[in-house]
């Protein structure tokens, strides 16, 4: 009688596990009842943005992936610091992230038609695929029916990717979040779009090493058109880099440079130090549907992350 019990106790925790895990997956209909024009309201004023300024999209992307690789995508990355507990947006890393008032313009216009309906955390997935194709790039259906989390430490964003990281710590990071070294390839592939400030990229082009003081694997003459740009002792808190030739663009011109030794980070530079992933490279160089193709697949994955969020804020700056 006794084990009857306890298989029965077994069974019912199976279910009332998979009962729960059910609930929170996300699905590219979850707000067709709830909220059908969720997904227009918010394009308009993600193309409204980018109207005004041509940053948007870059700082978009970035704010997404920065907030799917601390806590899961759960909208962490939009809250508020509070006094002295500094919020991940005041995290070293995210300093220079920007565009907030893009999310918060949609979620206002969302909460007009659906009042606490869709999550914030929704809000920066779709905004995220938006800012691509309109760009030029893919575009993709987003699952949605992610929920808001009340936790963000400037300090977890430590645990972001550098751009001076090598290929081991940059495949360390992503298996950590379940993301393979395709999924680093494809996701890095985002570097189409924006800018970087000098600091992310002067370990490569002054005192690179005992021996050198340039990175010896960057293409000399765009190694010195970078120096001039961003001197040994830079003042010019502006002064920096866009990431590739067209960083307007979503296109794959990013991998066509990295071939040509001219990108950026050592980050982008360590893609081609592994067979695995320079092949990559010079596949998605050579195809640019292929790259769409691959990046769509990795940013659904990566944009699924469970953030355990537990709440539709109201504004996605505090919790409610």
């Amino acid at each position: 009688m006794a084990s009857i019990l306890f298989s029965l106790v077994i069974v019912a925790i199976i279910l009332s596990c998979s009962i729960s895990n059910f609930s929170n997956a996300l699905s590219v209909n979850h707000y067709q009842q709830t909220c059908p024009n969720a997904e227009s309201t918010i394009a308009k004023v993600v193309r409204s943005g980018m109207m005004n300024d041509k940053t948007v999209p870059a700082a978009l992307l970035r704010m997404h992936f920065h907030d799917c690789f601390i806590r899961g995508c759960d909208a962490s990355v939009l809250l508020n610091s509070k006094g002295s507990s500094q919020a991940e947006k005041d995290g070293p890393p995210n300093i220079s992230l920007h565009a907030f008032y893009v999310i918060e313009n949609a979620k206002k216009q969302v909460e007009k038609m659906c009042p606490g309906v869709v999550s914030c955390a929704d809000i920066l997935a779709i905004a995220a695929r938006d800012v691509v194709a309109l760009s030029g790039g893919p575009t993709w259906n987003v699952p949605k029916g992610r929920k808001d989390g009340r936790v963000s430490k400037a300090k977890d964003t430590l645990q972001l990717p550098f751009p001076t990281f090598n290929i081991s710590q940059l495949q360390q990071s992503f298996s950590q979040r379940g993301l393979s070294l395709d999924d680093l390839v494809s996701l890095s592939g985002g570097h189409t779009l924006g800018f970087s400030h000098c600091s992310s990229f002067q370990n490569r082009i002054h005192n690179f090493s005992n021996k050198t003081d340039v990175d010896p694997t960057m293409n000399p003459s765009f190694a010195t058109s970078l120096r001039q740009v961003c001197p040994k002792h830079n003042k010019v808190k502006s002064a920096g880099a866009n990431l590739d030739s067209s960083p307007t663009v979503f296109d794959n011109a990013y991998f066509k440079l990295l071939l040509q030794g001219k990108s950026i980070f050592s980050s982008d530079q360590a893609l081609i130090t592994s067979s695995r992933t320079k092949n990559l490279v010079a596949k998605f160089a050579a195809n640019q549907e292929e790259f769409f193709d691959a990046f769509v697949k990795s940013m659904i994955k990566m944009s699924s992350i469970n953030g355990g969020g537990t709440e539709i804020r109201l504004d996605c700056r505090v919790v409610n």
